[in-house]
Parts: structure tokens; sequence; C-alpha cells
């Protein structure tokens, strides 16, 4: 069992004080000497994953906001955590794979062997055109494109020099002098919902995170969802000789009690002056709050477990980022789980 979490940047962040200081304060010079408050709880709590055994960080990409990019934040804080994998995003409408495959290599020898990519096929339409590039409205181009970016990685990673004729790469006799750090090379980690996008995932993504079904009432609802979608999957990449590993995105919180835990979470996520971008990221919030982790420590314990029995391997948890709740997920989840795995793993068979 892994656990995960996302690196602290404006939009995939709610009920941070220093996140809307950072916000707010983003347009103007900073004062003498200060360090963006952004940047400075980014490497506190991701410092603080690190010693208590988070094992990998993602890097959400948002280049039209106040976040820092993506691979500049992971090659940052990659430099004072020793253990935990850094997992950058990367929209294939933005950069040539070529590129990306020379900055994945560096960052894998700079970790070392602690990096993975996330690929995102990217929605929003207005931030790619402001930035030089395109998210390709028809969504087979967008994930043939797809495909093709992670050849083409792969490629480079492993052959020198390589070459490439697809539908939107093409690459002759490319040159990667500096490999990754490690074989097999980086993981690549992606999302999609579409047809056209699972079997994108079954043919070419290491790992998925699971989408289930917004409408579930309940955990119940939310867990059969999730069922179908792996077996779906299992389907899909069987067709194609693979076998693709499942990771999820609860939020979680603790209290005596479900109710208390609830109520604890509403008061961590509501800012004090919410703006709009913040409402839309309350707004999303809400599905992840049906996973059935937010309660007493043993019942979110108990949840986690249920995912782990159906298959799901990683547990990209959702919180409101501070020191205090990484250390609670420590005490609470990452230290008692991974006790009882390795017990569980370590016992001897019954014999007769």
């Amino acid at each position: 069992m892994l656990f995960g979490l996302y690196a602290p940047v404006p939009h995939v962040t709610v009920g941070s004080k220093e996140i809307t200081r950072s916000v707010k304060g983003a347009l103007a010079p900073l004062p003498a000497g200060e360090v963006d408050p952004a940047f400075s709880l980014a490497k506190d709590v991701l410092c603080a994953a690190d010693a208590a055994g988070f094992d990998l960080c993602l890097y959400a990409e948002r280049h039209l906001g106040a976040d820092f990019e993506a691979w500049i934040l992971a090659s940052a804080i990659s430099s004072w955590t020793p253990h935990i994998r850094a997992m950058p995003a990367v929209h294939p409408g933005l950069w040539h794979p070529t590129l990306i495959a020379k900055m994945a290599a560096c960052l894998d020898r700079l970790t070392p062997g602690r990096m993975a990519i996330n690929l995102v096929t990217g929605w929003n339409e207005v931030e790619a055109r402001m930035y030089g590039g395109d998210i390709l409205l028809h969504e087979h181009d967008r994930y043939i494109r797809a495909e093709e970016f992670i050849q083409v990685l792969r490629g480079m990673w492993s052959d020198t020099p390589f070459s490439f004729d697809g539908q939107f790469y093409q690459v002759t006799a490319s040159q990667l002098l500096l490999k990754p750090a490690t074989s097999p090379p980086p993981e690549i980690f992606t999302a999609s919902r579409s047809e056209r996008g699972l079997e994108m995932v079954a043919k070419y993504a290491d790992w998925w995170f699971l989408d289930y079904d917004k409408s579930a009432a309940d955990v119940g609802g939310v867990m059969a969802s999730l069922q179908r979608a792996i077996a779906d999957m299992d389907r899909r990449a069987a067709r194609h000789g693979r076998k693709v590993r499942y990771a999820f995105n609860p939020f979680v919180a603790f209290g005596t009690s479900e109710e208390a835990a609830i109520e604890r979470a509403k008061r961590l996520l509501t800012p004090d002056e919410p703006d709009a971008d913040m409402r839309k990221m309350m707004s999303r919030v809400g599905p992840a709050m049906k996973s059935g982790c937010i309660g007493r420590p043993d019942q979110v314990r108990a949840q986690l477990m249920r995912y782990a029995d159906m298959g799901i391997e990683l547990f990209l948890l959702k919180f409101v980022p501070t020191v205090d709740e990484v250390r609670a997920i420590r005490d609470e989840i990452i230290g008692p789980l991974h006790t009882r795995t390795h017990e569980t793993s370590h016992k001897m068979p019954a014999t007769a």
C-alpha cells in the first residue's frame, strides 16, 4: 500500500491561508529577502511528508494562474526530500516529448530514480493557446497525440539515436545522452474517463487514477463504481497483454466520530474570503468526501483496506496541507497500515 499527496499549489489546494496570501500577492514584487509563502508552505509540508513515509508527491501543472511551474517546483523540493518520489504533471499540448524525456531523465538522476510523470491530456483551451499550445478539441486526436507522446518518451529513454514517425510527432535520429537513473524508466500515471481515453490507458499507462460515478450517493456506491471501473480496465489491458495498476484520490479527515470529522473538515476547508477559483476548488472536494475516509482513524484505516482489497495500490490523499495534518496522517494511517502490511507479508504459512 502506497501513499501520496498533492504539492500545495493554488489550483488544487483549499483551506490554506498561505496559498491565499500567495495568490493575493502574486502580481506584486515580494518584500526584500522574502520567499513566496506558497513555496515555503510546499517545502514545509513536503519535507514533513517525506519524513512521515509518504511515497509520492504529484506536482500539478497550471500555467494560467499563480501556481509555481510544476517541474521547477518538483526539482527545488526534491533537493530537500531524500525519500519521496516526485511526479510532475505534463500536458502534451504544451511540451514536446523529446524535451520532456530530457527533463525527466535529469530529475530521475537528481533524485535518484524517484520520479514519475503524470500525463494530462488537457481541457483548458484558453490556457493552452495563451502559452503556445493546443488541446486538440477532437478527443481522438488528443489521445492519439498522448499515445505518441508516451512512445517518444520511452523510445528516447531506451534508444540512442531514436527516430519516430507518427501523426503528431516526427523524430529523426534524436540523441538523449543522459538516460534515466534506473531501469525500468520512470512510470507514466494518467487519468481519463472517455472511451478513447480508457483505451489509451489500457495500451500505454503504468497507472490509472480511478474515476467513479459522481452520482454515487454514498461510499457503497463509490466502491461499486470503482469495482466496475477496475474490472473494465483489467479486461481492456489484458487485450493488449498488459496490466495497469490503480490509484485513488480520497479526501481524508479525522475526528472522534464521523460527524465530528465532517465538521472539522468543513472548518478546515472554508477560507476566510473565498474567491471564485477557491469556490470552484471547494466544489470539487465534495465528491472525494464520499469515499468514506472521513471519520475516526480506525474507520478511515478500515475503509482504505477495503479499497486495497479491491486492487487499489496507491492512495493520493486529499487534505488541507499543513504539517500537523501530515503528521496526523503519519500517526493514524501510514504508520499503522505499513506496520500491518509488513506483519501480514511476513506471516509464515500454516503447516499441518
